[in-house]
């Protein structure tokens, strides 16, 4: 019978969500807080952000005994730090929860209560535009790597084929050679054009976000 039970996972952690913003001064502050202030805690924490899995297999990874790793996993689920994403079975048919970090970023915020949710709002807004202007680092990237819409420096071959005339007939002279050699080299060496779009997008981000900050203090 437990032979027709699973007994692996393939679940995968919850991914993105809106920005979770706690005072300092809050319950779920201080269950967060306490949760976190064991090293065995922090050290499962951190291993269910490697892979999720079982109580007893994390009590191996960080080398604790299986009554510790379910305390503070507990404490962990208690404070929405980690939550069940599957159930698996033991040989001998026990059933047996698959925990993964809830990747919700977390804030923690000292203020005004009525402050918090325009900062959650704030952060939400800025992490929709990162992702997005990852997206877009990633195209223009790519236009630049396949060269379309005429961005980014003409294959050798294709440089090649239209400079072939009575005397060349797809054949480049020494000096084309090493012309198309050096620019070669300095594309190589330079950095790629989707990293420069994404820092600039960054640079521009931050000035807002820091103008946003100076002028709600």
């Amino acid at each position: 019978m437990a032979d027709l039970l699973p007994s692996s996972s393939d679940a995968e952690p919850t991914q993105g969500g809106d920005p979770r913003v706690l005072g300092v001064d809050s319950d779920d502050a201080d269950d967060l807080l306490g949760a976190l202030s064991s090293d065995t805690a922090r050290a499962l924490l951190s291993e269910l952000h490697d892979d999720p899995a079982t109580a007893s297999e994390l009590s191996e990874r960080v080398d604790t005994s299986l009554q510790n790793a379910q305390y503070h996993l507990g404490n962990l689920e208690e404070a929405d730090l980690i939550e069940s994403v599957d159930t698996i079975y033991s040989e001998k048919g026990r059933e047996m929860k698959v925990y993964a970090p809830a990747d919700q970023p977390l804030v923690l915020f000292a203020g005004r209560e009525e402050q918090t949710t325009g900062l959650k709002d704030a952060l939400s807004r800025v992490l929709g535009i990162v992702v997005a202007l990852g997206a877009v680092s990633a195209a223009v990237q790519y236009a630049f790597q396949e060269h379309l819409f005429g961005l980014g420096p003409e294959p050798a071959e294709r440089t090649a084929e239209s400079g072939g005339g009575a005397g060349t007939m797809g054949t480049m002279d020494a000096a084309s050679q090493d012309a198309a050699q050096q620019t070669a080299e300095t594309a190589a060496t330079t950095l790629p054009p989707g990293l420069l779009f994404f820092a600039g997008g960054a640079l521009v981000l931050a000035l807002g976000a820091t103008w946003w900050y100076l002028r709600n203090r």
